[in-house]
């Protein structure tokens, strides 16, 4: 798949101010006005940070783009209900019901995911 990308398309990306503890390449949620903040385990996710500096990053909120991966993620690829993994990437939420936002995941591999947003 590496010569193949995805990513980028349908990109709709803001500059946000950053909560402590949030990386680049994380799945983010609004935290206050104009605030994103890392993701505990369990929570829906907002978008992904594409970069972080001082203070401030871009954010991307809908469109194609990469996402890390939990270790046992449990994502493929089709339709998947997912939550953050509260290390920055995905899980598939697995519940019953599940509480995940649902994401179409067009590509799986050992770098992570292509999950629309």
């Amino acid at each position: 798949m590496s010569k193949i990308s995805f990513e980028g398309i349908g990109e709709v990306a803001a500059t946000f101010v950053c909560g402590e503890g949030v990386e680049a390449g994380e799945v983010v949620k609004v935290t206050a006005n104009g605030t994103v903040g890392a993701c505990a385990a369990g929570e829906k996710f907002g978008g992904v940070a594409l970069t972080v500096d001082g203070g401030y990053g871009t954010v991307q909120l809908e469109g194609l783009v990469k996402v890390k991966l939990a270790a046992s993620h449990g994502v493929s690829v089709g339709w998947n209900h997912l939550l953050a993994d509260g290390s920055g990437g995905v899980k598939k939420d697995g519940a019953s019901a599940p509480t995940g936002r649902e994401h179409l995941v067009i590509a799986v591999d050992s770098d992570g995911a292509v999950v629309r947003l």
